[in-house]
């Protein structure tokens, strides 16, 4: 059986739009040593694939990190075969706050260097020493006290649209950039609590274990990160720290936590949280546009690339002929066509 999808994905995108089926987003993560990738990556595959599973999952020697998709008449067998992998049996399994089914269209496992790019040597550090983990009552007793220094370790378009309130929000595109500035920022402050969160925790995982590595004492991090917060902040009726939308990597781009709206329109500056990609596949810049915008430029960044959609395919396919703008995605409002643009790193209070 072939072991990869090669099916055009605009095809598999309209397919996606038409299927009626019900299926739910989960997301999970796991540190863990894989003697070989490239063999579990094809056994997990052939397991996925026969239970209709759609999403992105990277594999390395460190561990697993996935973000999929599952029918729901085949949640539990997935849950069971998921659960026969040793080192995965009774993962958490985060599942989104706010699901249409559409998050992803076809399954994609890639082996990597790193789950997560970090730039850190694994061998220099114990990467299982993390910091202590704290659930959403514990993170707001913790956010509450005058001694804590909470950190968002996402980068720059996550927390633009959503983050915790009195959170430091760096203004970075890489996890990377991170890890450094959160460094800087708490050299003289050792004697402070130190609370990170991210998306599902996975971040958090890598940066606590690093920051203990260099001497902080007081490491505390958001388990589950902020889609296991928002769930407990809901089942369990308690005030939710967190205020906008929680930025995703799927098709969805973002789940909306609470009905503030703090970030704006990249091209008129109106309140808005809706992420976009530019519909010009020779651009694709992600950037945030409203619906006024969006029916003006016709889903693009520019009056620029709204033109060349204008193009015949061919003569658009001439344009970009040689020019790679695929990862243009990871860009992220970092572009000159963004005339607008909330600056989340200095909205320390909300």
């Amino acid at each position: 059986m072939a072991l990869y999808n090669r099916v055009n994905g605009k095809i598999l995108k309209e397919k996606m739009a038409m299927v009626s089926t019900n299926r739910t987003t989960i997301s999970f993560y796991k540190y863990h040593h894989i003697l070989d990738p490239k063999e579990f990556r094809d056994e997990l595959y052939k397991g996925l694939e026969s239970l209709e599973v759609l999403g992105r999952i990277y594999i390395a020697t460190e561990g697993i990190n996935a973000q999929i998709s599952v029918p729901e008449e085949h949640f539990d067998r997935f849950k069971k075969y998921l659960y026969s992998i040793s080192f995965l049996n009774h993962v958490r399994l985060n599942l989104a706050v706010q699901d249409n089914g559409k998050s992803f269209f076809k399954l994609k496992i890639l082996v990597r260097k790193k789950i997560v790019a970090d730039g850190l040597d694994d061998s220099t550090f114990d990467v299982t020493n993390t910091g202590i983990h704290v659930n959403a009552r514990e993170f707001n007793a913790l956010a509450d006290d005058k001694d804590t220094i909470i950190v968002d370790m996402r980068n720059h378009y996550e927390s633009e649209v959503g983050h915790f309130k009195n959170a430091i929000c760096p203004n970075v595109d890489t996890f990377r950039e991170e890890l450094q500035i959160v460094e800087d920022i708490m050299t003289d402050r050792k004697d402070k609590k130190l609370l990170m969160y991210c998306t599902g925790g996975i971040r958090c995982e890598k940066a606590s274990a690093w920051m203990k590595h260099l001497g902080f004492k007081n490491v505390f991090q958001l388990d589950g990160g902020i889609i296991e917060y928002a769930r407990q902040t809901k089942e369990q009726g308690i005030e939710s720290k967190f205020i906008g939308k929680n930025f995703v990597f799927d098709e969805r781009l973002g789940e909306r936590i609470t009905e503030d709206i703090i970030a704006v329109c990249h091209q008129c500056g109106k309140p808005c949280d809706d992420h976009t990609n530019c519909k010009n596949d020779g651009c694709h810049l992600l950037f945030i546009q409203c619906k006024e915008c969006r029916e003006k430029f016709e889903g693009c960044c520019s009056e620029a690339c709204r033109e060349i959609l204008t193009m015949p395919v061919e003569k658009q396919k001439e344009i970009r002929k040689g020019i790679n703008k695929g990862r243009q995605v990871f860009k992220k409002g970092r572009s000159e066509n963004i005339q607008f643009k909330a600056d989340a790193s200095k909205k320390t209070s909300a």
